[in-house]
């Protein structure tokens, strides 16, 4: 595993963000995955924050997969430092090395799996048609 960390390492990009800062904005072009190091950020929907993400998690899979604009914005709520991946540089990888870009790939779509899932369970709680309320 390690060095297929020294393979993605040098292709990151490192950033920091103050509170309020929007980090990724919703209907724009974002192209990178987000790797949160510190901090937390709410995931903002048409001025709905929809849920929290902190240290260790990521944000940003969605357009990386798709390529479409972003589906809602990522705004800090504590000041933030992100590792990300562009589109670009995990193209790189692949073309490098195919066993460090799946390893990655399925990764993210162990995330968000996770999440779709949270959200069914958090749909179906919120229902009126909920016949076990």
């Amino acid at each position: 595993m390690t060095e297929q960390i020294d393979r993605v390492f040098p292709l990151m990009e490192h950033e920091n963000y103050e509170a309020g800062a929007d980090i990724i904005r919703e209907g724009e072009q974002n192209g990178r995955v987000l790797f949160i190091i510190s901090g937390r950020v709410a995931v903002v929907k048409k001025g709905l924050t929809l849920i929290e993400f902190r240290e260790g998690e990521t944000v940003g899979e969605m357009e990386v997969l798709d390529m479409q604009p972003a589906a809602a914005s990522i705004r800090a709520l504590s000041p933030v430092e992100v590792a990300s991946l562009s589109h670009n540089a995990l193209h790189e990888v692949y073309k490098e090395d195919a066993k460090t870009f799946a390893i990655i790939m399925m990764n993210l779509a162990r995330d968000l799996s996770r999440r779709l899932r949270k959200m069914d369970d958090r749909a179906v709680e919120e229902s009126p048609y909920n016949e076990w309320s």
